[in-house]
């Protein structure tokens, strides 16, 4: 159970990190003009993600979870999820944030990942980040639970996404 807190709190640490990343973007892109879209949405995933992540390690504590194949095979998930977490982020550079925003001459990025991949955010980090801790943390109720709540909140943030970005494709 030790070693299980110690990942969780080191996978935290990374999230924190990828945060002040969003933050310090934003500021940016405000200062640039930028226009937020979605914004209740936002606020509304943030709180889904953390409460994802508390019920998860809360839950793992609760059943004294044990660092076994099922954790292995989430750490993997997760390690994963948190490397697409940073190719996204070196992809999108100064325009990459946890929340919508568009620039008044905003450029869609055509990269190989995002020409192939719709939202590569959503479906190649956090969905495996959840799927991931849910498994490493072997907490099948938060998953039965808090999946479908946040697959209802992303469906609702990718139309927004889509929407706002819906007079940049050309």
């Amino acid at each position: 159970m030790l070693l299980i807190n110690i990942v969780f709190a080191l996978i935290l640490a990374i999230r924190f990190y990828s945060l002040s990343i969003s933050i310090r973007h934003e500021k940016a892109l405000i200062q640039k003009g930028a226009v937020q879209y979605g914004k209740r949405n936002s606020a509304l995933l943030s709180v889904a993600h953390i409460l994802f992540y508390v019920a998860a390690i809360t839950e793992a504590n609760y059943t004294q979870a044990s660092f076994d194949g099922t954790s292995q095979l989430g750490l993997a998930i997760l390690i994963f999820a948190i490397a697409m977490l940073f190719y996204v982020i070196y992809e999108l550079k100064e325009i990459w944030t946890v929340k919508i925003y568009i620039l008044p001459e905003h450029k869609i990025n055509q990269s190989f990942l995002f020409k192939y991949v719709r939202h590569p955010n959503y479906f190649l980090n956090i969905l495996p980040e959840l799927i991931g801790l849910s498994l490493f943390c072997h907490a099948a109720y938060t998953a039965i639970i808090g999946l479908p709540i946040y697959a209802f909140i992303l469906a609702v943030r990718i139309k927004q996404e889509e929407s706002a970005m819906k007079g940049l494709l050309k």
